[in-house]
């Protein structure tokens, strides 16, 4: 697929995720990706319904949060939270593991925290994208959360939150890809601010870029990661 300015609208999650971000700012990020073919909004779980209002008919789906951004919440609450999302709107999910476990090596632990909320997001038919915040684990610790989502039945594999003081890189893009393999997406999210940024990331083997800069990225200008 084309990676030109024009195109790579069609691989971005327009993501508004900060805690102060009000009505009107929903309503017009639901806007911006109308306006640019966005593949989705990314909200927090209380603008769901606003956003799912918003984008009917627009083509572009909706997006929300589990577990955000710091995945220390017990599983089944993640489930729940997960469900409400969908069940409000919600096309697509993106949950946060249980982090301390990645670092613990506990792929059993992982497993099941990723599984509760699979479950609860394809019984709706809805999308569970795998947040595992790579700037918190070694290498060998991302290989086995991105083992853990594949396993888990999940249908993205994610770098980051935003909020972990580190973003996507090419090299985690590439290493995430190796694992996961082809059957499943693989999202670059945090700190992609350029159509060159982006285009790094797809070329190392992204299928989604989450991003608050997408109308800079598909201009070709400079943008900022802030969530």
């Amino acid at each position: 697929m084309s990676t030109d300015a024009d195109s790579i609208a069609s691989y971005i999650d327009h993501t508004l995720l900060k805690p102060e971000a009000s009505e009107a700012d929903v309503l017009k990020l639901c806007a911006e990706a109308a306006e640019y073919h966005f593949k989705s909004v990314c909200v927090n779980p209380v603008w769901v319904k606003t956003a799912a209002r918003a984008l009917k008919g627009s083509g572009v789906l909706t997006c929300s949060v589990v577990g955000f951004p710091f995945g220390a919440t017990p599983s089944d609450v993640k489930a729940y939270e997960a469900r409400g999302a969908v069940l409000d709107g919600a096309d697509e999910v993106d949950m946060v593991i249980n982090i301390a476990a990645a670092r613990a090596n506990d792929k059993g632990t992982l497993v099941d925290d990723i599984t509760k909320v699979v479950e609860a997001v394809h019984a709706e038919e809805a999308v569970v994208k795998v947040i595992i915040e790579t700037s918190m684990l070694t290498d060998e610790q991302k290989v086995l959360a991105c083992e853990a989502a594949v396993e888990a039945g999940a249908d993205f594999v994610k770098t980051s939150t935003g909020f972990g003081g580190g973003g996507a890189t090419e090299a985690d893009i590439a290493l995430m890809r190796r694992t996961v393999g082809p059957g499943i997406g693989v999202k670059a999210s945090g700190g992609v601010r350029t159509l060159a940024d982006a285009q790094a990331m797809i070329a190392a083997g992204a299928t989604r870029i989450g991003a608050s800069s997408g109308i800079a990225i598909v201009k070709g200008e400079q943008g900022t990661s802030a969530y």
